[in-house]
Formats: structure tokens, sequence, C-alpha cells
């Protein structure tokens, strides 16, 4: 399955992009004054193959699994939150739930490899294992695994696009995830890992050097390899972060536009694009994280996000509020008139 999906993404064709731009300098504005939205529009006419591109309904995937890290005391709450909060999401009291309902969009919620059991209904379990192990003394999971859980989020993917949904939004959650995040993004930048790090989900700052510590063990220990990102991910990441990887690549496989999260979810991206480049045409950036890393990750991407409200939560929650975004810029292309329809004198007709 991942073979044959790497395959199928294809570089975005931009053959429509001049039509796409004449419409925009005519419609009844002054060419550009919508500023990002009209780029935003451009890139999803492109990548769609639409001239006049959908992205609702949205879907939004949420994976979640277990760290073994976590053993190290680099987060700060118990592992067992990682199954407390999947059984929130079913109840729908998360604050991803709420921001999904917002928008309309179809929510899933997939174990990839919580450790404890999962209550709830309609979370779909697609267990790789129970969680990764200690990558500070051993690698997280087999190139095997990390294989399968990037084909958990290829089938999840698989389904949004099956159920009707036009955009996807990937989620996540996971004790200690960020600590994972960040050891994959000291490999891929060659940055050290102390001005990666962030507090995640709260951590004391006064633990944020043991953080950094534990990376840098795990790095020099893991005789990491930048240029090989599914060796990367098996020896430093976790499941759900493969996962994300998997649904970003179903997705663009089937020419569907991407939004992505936060840190997390980026540095997802960024493995995800060094399996396949052209897979970057097809994202585009919900947020801005506080987490520290993520302008590094966002750099190496050349991505510049649509909000920053100093969020760090994760779950897909910046990318849900980025969302009427994109649903704003298809109505300006598709509903908006033109000068010539609305009987308006264009710029240089004025003169």
């Amino acid at each position: 399955m991942l073979a044959e999906t790497l395959v199928a993404i294809v570089p975005v064709d931009d053959a429509l992009a001049p039509a796409v731009q004449t419409r925009l300098d005519n419609l009844t504005k002054p060419p550009g004054s919508l500023g990002r939205l009209e780029s935003l529009v451009l890139q999803l006419a492109c990548l769609s193959g639409s001239a006049a591109p959908e992205v609702s309904p949205p879907g939004v995937i949420v994976f979640a699994a277990d760290h073994g890290v976590a053993e190290e005391g680099v987060s700060a709450f118990p592992q067992e939150v990682t199954a407390q909060m999947v059984a929130n999401f079913a109840a729908g009291g998360a604050a991803i739930n709420v921001f999904a309902r917002q928008v309309a969009a179809r929510l899933e919620v997939v174990d990839v490899g919580v450790k404890g059991a999962v209550e709830g209904d309609g979370v779909i379990i697609d267990k790789v294992r129970p969680g990764t192990a200690n990558f500070a003394r051993e690698d997280a999971m087999s190139l095997t695994e990390a294989e399968r859980a990037i084909e958990v989020g290829i089938r999840a993917a698989g389904r949004s696009i099956a159920a009707g949904c036009r955009c996807l939004i990937v989620g996540e959650m996971g004790i200690a995830n960020t600590t994972a995040s960040s050891a994959l993004l000291a490999a891929l930048s060659g940055r050290p890992a102390s001005r990666l790090v962030g507090q995640g989900t709260g951590i004391a700052t006064a633990r944020l050097a043991h953080k950094a510590e534990v990376i840098e063990g795990a790095l020099a220990a893991r005789g990491v390899d930048p240029s090989r990102p599914l060796e990367l991910l098996a020896k430093l990441g976790g499941l759900e972060i493969a996962a994300m990887a998997g649904a970003y690549l179903g997705a663009a496989a089937r020419r569907m536009p991407i939004l992505v999260d936060g840190f997390i979810a980026t540095v997802a991206a960024l493995v995800a694009c060094r399996l396949a480049p052209a897979l970057r045409g097809y994202l585009i950036f919900g947020h801005r994280s506080c987490e520290p890393g993520h302008d590094v990750a966002l750099e190496l991407l050349d991505a510049e996000p649509l909000l920053d409200l100093q969020l760090r939560l994760g779950e897909g929650t910046g990318a849900a509020l980025a969302f009427p975004l994109l649903e704003a810029a298809c109505r300006m292309l598709s509903e908006m008139a033109t000068f010539d329809s609305a009987g308006v004198a264009s710029g240089d007709k004025a003169k």
C-alpha cells in the first residue's frame, strides 16, 4: 500500500493558474486586495485540478498512540491520559470535537498504538502495537511497524475520501509526542535539541534541559540517518506520527488538500515530504504553534501558516480553526461578481 501510494503522488499541475488568476483579477475588487486568500484559492485550484475548488465538508482524523520515552519523565501528564483523552474524543468533549462541529467536519478517532484498552463507541481500532519502545534505550519500533503505521494513516485518509470529504485535517493524541517530534526534527534539521524543545502539554521550564538531554542521548545512541526517513520514524518516531504522515500521503495521492496543524503535525508532514517530495504542494499550514521547534520545521518546508493564536494543544485544533479561511477563499472565487457581470468599471476602464 505504501509503495503504491508514493507512486500515485504527482507534482501539483499549475495549468489552471492563468485562468484562475484572470478570474481573480476580474472580481469586483482591486487586484490582489484580498491578499493571501487569493494565493490560497489559486493553490487549491491547482492542487485539486478544479477551477472552482471546494473544501467542504472537511474530514478530521485524530490518531492516538503512546510513547515509551514517557518513562524518562519528559511529560507533565501520566501516560494513561492518552487512553482517557481518546475516550473524551469519543464522547465529544474535547476541543477538537467542538471545533469540528463548528465547521461541520466528519471526525474519526483512530487508535494506532494506545497502550491500554480504549473505551468509547466509534473509535477505529487499527493498532500496530501498544505504544512504542523507549527510544532513549532502543529503537521505538521496527521498520515493518513504522510502515504498518503509515498504512493505518493511508487507510484512514481513504475512508474520509470515500465519505465525501474534500479537505483533510489531521490531529494527534499521545503523551510524550512532543519529545518524539523534537527528536525527529533534530535529526532532520541538524539543530540542537535545546533549540527545539518546548513545554509541550505544560512541562515545567526547569525540566526542559532534561528533555533536551534525553533527545540528544537518543540521537547519539540510535545512530540516525536523516536521509532515510522510514528508518528515522522507526528509531525515533511515534505510531501516531507515522499514521499522520500516511494520511497526508493518502490524501495527496487523491489530490485532496491537506490543512496541517501545529508542531507535531508539521514534523509528520516534514517526514512525509522526505518520503514523497511532491506532497509539499498539497499542504496548507493552519497555524503557528508556541513550540519553539515549529518555526524550524516551517522553515524547512518553506511554509507560512494562516494563523498565529499562541496555541499548543494539538488534536488538529489550530487547523480546524483555520478551515473557514479555506472556505472563504473558495466562496470568493465562485460567488463574487466580476466587473462585467456587476456592471462595475474596472480600474483600467475607470481611467
